[in-house]
């Protein structure tokens, strides 16, 4: 029995690893749909009163407020793969949190061959179970360790993620 009275058998090992993978199939979907721009999609993955923490641009708070600004500093990418890797979850009940590195590289537009962008960093992410029994993604953390290439972004953006420190 664990402190709360739940049994910690068979069945509720299952569940954490049925909730684990779901978790991934989370940022698996959301994030082939923000290679695709399908934005409508990516967003549906966050929870309303999400938190997305990235570099100078501080708290962004709200799920419209997080679309408008990702999809503002990833517009002038024609092309992007968001690749998510290391995961780990952790699950207690209808929370979880995960970390994970992410490799972002895009085409930047520039002449044809030109090198594209990339980057690359930690995520920590915090997740809860919505009403319908779907993970929904409550806030992320996202450091930039790493650039390659040229980013040919607002300027504004190019400094989110080329902090200088």
């Amino acid at each position: 029995m664990t402190a709360a009275g739940e049994c910690d058998g068979p069945a509720r090992r299952l569940r954490v690893l049925e909730d684990k993978e779901a978790l991934r199939g989370l940022l698996v979907r959301g994030w082939r749909a923000l290679d695709g721009k399908d934005w409508r999609t990516w967003i549906e993955c966050w929870a309303e009163d999400a938190v997305l923490e990235f570099g100078p641009w501080g708290e962004i708070c709200g799920r419209e407020a997080i679309r408008a600004k990702v999809e503002e500093a990833e517009a002038p990418f024609p092309g992007m793969q968001h690749h998510i890797l290391n995961t780990h979850f952790e699950v207690d009940g209808d929370r979880a949190t995960g970390i994970g590195y992410m490799w972002f590289v895009a085409v930047t537009g520039g002449p044809a061959g030109s090198a594209p962008y990339s980057m690359g960093g930690p995520y920590d992410w915090e997740f809860r179970r919505g009403a319908d029994g779907r993970w929904l993604l409550t806030r992320q953390r996202l450091g930039v360790l790493w650039t390659a290439g040229e980013d040919s972004g607002p300027e504004a953006f190019r400094e989110a993620r080329h902090p200088s420190s």
